[in-house]
């Protein structure tokens, strides 16, 4: 057993050693300002940069302050003296409960199958207003504090409404004229198209509003249509009455599988503003705001409100089965594609690149890299994706730009053949598949002194003997190797000699002799793969609950079923299900538990209340699993 890790661990610091060349993921986090008033709003920010994929980011515990906005995902490049980096970010947007110094402690991460956890950010909160409104111009809340209803407005009508008369329930009044709802345009749509959904106030009252729960998005996809700063109100009639309207969320929602899916609750705090009828003049029409009436204290009643849409369930139905193609990987829109090459000709010394683009409108934001086939002798390396949309159209349309760097052992002419690709039109209902055209490369003989390729870029030749050192993978990993062999046999001289020692010391019984019990059985025996799930589900630590859990039956199931961890798949998971003779309801028990976890993964607001039965599921099926002997 123990030659077994140390092989293990050898492994990993070979690999380790080979991408030590390679830009290293970082993960960080940021808040600014750093000081704001109890009233005002910060910016934070938690950006993944140099990761080629980027599977998830678990943010931080934020028990102390209100989530305006967020969590809003940006991505992009960036380039700096030649250098190419890449990011991915989540942003919120937080309000403190209350005055003091806070601490927000480290986020999580998993990039490129490695786990980061970011720097933790101190903010000052004190008890003014510092008058920094920078977070609140960038990504405020369409209230954020104020009264939408400040400031005149030509297409605003002015109502009585907020005046209080004797015998008048203040909150009969709020309930007769103010209210939150939820609109769509759509009640039903098939796996990926899209939900157009807006949430909208509707008052006829004097008020101070805040966002203080804003609607998750659970198992879709979203994209925002509104400036999140935008101000903007117009009046619509509702039940014969007419309202002040103001937009408080509008977002494309792409659907991720098929159900019933629920739409969550806005909530909205108010502090609504009635002024007592005996403060007020014959003619209370022509006021349009409290500044126009030199009204006391006492002539003014404040009523606190929160106001909650009411939820709405989209029904998302399964794209077909018949007819799918093979190439169909969940495009649906209308879509075009094209590839071409960075250039025909070129020598064997340098790297090729094949650009595809996939145009159209559709759920492009959630298309992957075409498979291609390479022609043999053809080695093609990670691709590289850039996404160039246009979100104010339904649904979002632009393209998505796919490079793969490539390279040619020996001269010769050679096809790339056609890159096929497929999509469900839903105008026409039906599947659609479109092809590039093949392109003639033509490679002529180098000097045997090829470039290497980090990362998608070419690097080129340089006189520093460190650099020349260290840009050659192979001598890095002879160097580390050399220095891991060395040590690890003087490890195993000691640890054989151990062994030894003990042996001589330790009975041999018949049963020893005749069974065999492999390595694999007596790891899954001896540990528990739930047990840093087990500790957050103690702590009540939601968000890493799920992802401890997902990890932990991850490589339950990675070593249950003999598959490399980077390798797991739904598709291998259940060849290797059937292969082992397990039952085709076990298969689907897991299939399930595995889309509920994701789906928790993927949630902005973690449901706590669930955590227990999810554990008690995943521990349950993990027990059945293991009476199958492998």
């Amino acid at each position: 057993m123990m030659r077994l890790v140390l092989q293990k661990m050898f492994l990993l610091l070979l690999v380790s050693a080979g991408y030590s060349v390679q830009a290293q993921v970082k993960f960080s986090a940021s808040i600014s300002p750093t000081e704001i008033g109890k009233n005002e709003y910060a910016q934070l920010k938690l950006m993944v940069e140099n990761a080629n994929e980027v599977q998830q980011i678990v943010p931080p515990n934020l028990k102390n302050f209100i989530i305006v906005s967020g969590p809003n995902q940006e991505s992009g490049m960036t380039m700096i003296n030649g250098v190419v980096k890449k990011y991915i970010a989540l942003n919120f947007i937080i309000k403190p409960k209350s005055a003091g110094n806070f601490i927000i402690p480290s986020a999580l991460a998993k990039a490129d199958a490695g786990d980061y956890k970011s720097n933790p950010v101190s903010l000052k909160v004190t008890a003014k207003t510092t008058g920094n409104k920078a977070a609140a111009n960038a990504y405020s809340s369409p209230f954020s504090g104020m009264d939408p209803f400040a400031e005149p407005a030509p297409q605003r009508s002015s109502y009585s409404d907020y005046i209080l008369r004797k015998g008048e329930n203040p909150a009969d009044k709020i309930k007769k004229n103010m209210l939150v709802r939820v609109e769509v345009d759509k009640n039903a749509c098939y796996v990926g198209e899209p939900v157009v959904v807006t949430y909208k106030l509707y008052t006829r009252l004097k008020s101070e509003s805040n966002m203080v729960k804003t609607p998750s998005f659970n198992g879709f996809s979203v994209l925002d249509m509104q400036q999140t700063n935008d101000m903007s109100y117009h009046t619509e009639k509702l039940g014969g009455r007419e309202y002040n309207v103001y937009i408080i969320r509008k977002a494309q929602l792409y659907p991720l599988l098929p159900g019933n899916l629920e739409l969550g609750m806005a909530e909205i705090e108010n502090n609504v503003h009635f002024i007592k009828a005996e403060y007020v003049n014959e003619n209370p029409g022509m006021f349009r705001d409290f500044g126009d009436l030199n009204v006391p204290a006492e002539g003014i009643e404040i009523q606190k409100v929160i106001l909650q849409s009411k939820p709405l369930t989209i029904l998302v139905k399964p794209l077909p089965d018949v007819n799918k193609p093979a190439s169909f990987k969940g495009a649906v829109g209308n879509f075009t594609i094209a590839a071409n090459v960075e250039k025909n000709n070129f020598s064997a010394d340098d790297a090729g690149k094949l650009v595809i683009i996939i145009s159209g409108a559709g759920n492009l934001q959630m298309i992957n890299a075409p498979e291609i086939e390479w022609p043999g002798g053809m080695e093609a390396f990670d691709s590289k994706a850039t996404d160039d949309l246009y979100k104010g159209t339904v649904p979002v349309s632009g393209r998505k730009i796919f490079e793969f760097p490539f390279t040619v052992s020996k001269a010769g002419n050679y096809n790339l053949p056609a890159v096929t690709f497929s999509y469900f039109d839903g105008r026409d209902f039906k599947y659609k598949t479109v092809n590039t055209e093949p392109i003639a490369i033509t490679v002529i003989k180098g000097t045997g002194n090829p470039k290497n390729i980090i990362a998608g870029t070419l690097t080129k030749p340089t006189d520093n003997f460190l650099v020349k050192f260290f840009s050659n993978r192979l001598r890095v990993v002879s160097l580390f190797a050399v220095l891991i062999v060395v040590g690890l046999i003087v490890w195993l001289k000691r640890d054989t000699k151990k062994e030894k020692q003990v042996a001589a010391a330790t009975p041999v019984s018949e049963e020893n002799i005749n069974e065999e019990i492999p390595v694999e059985e007596i790891l899954l025996a001896q540990e528990n793969p739930l047990a840093l799930a087990e500790e957050c589900l103690q702590r009540e630590d939601g968000r890493l609950f799920y992802t401890q859990l997902n990890l932990g039956l991850k490589n339950y199931l990675s070593k249950k079923l003999a598959i490399v961890a980077e390798e797991l798949s739904r598709k291998n998971i259940a060849e290797q299900l059937d292969a082992k003779g397990i039952s085709t309801h076990t298969a689907l028990q897991l299939q399930q538990l595995m889309n509920e976890i994701e789906w928790q993964l993927y949630t902005p607001f973690v449901d706590n209340e669930k955590m227990k039965g999810m554990y008690e599921k995943t521990h349950d099926l993990i027990q059945l699993l293991n009476n199958y002997r492998s």
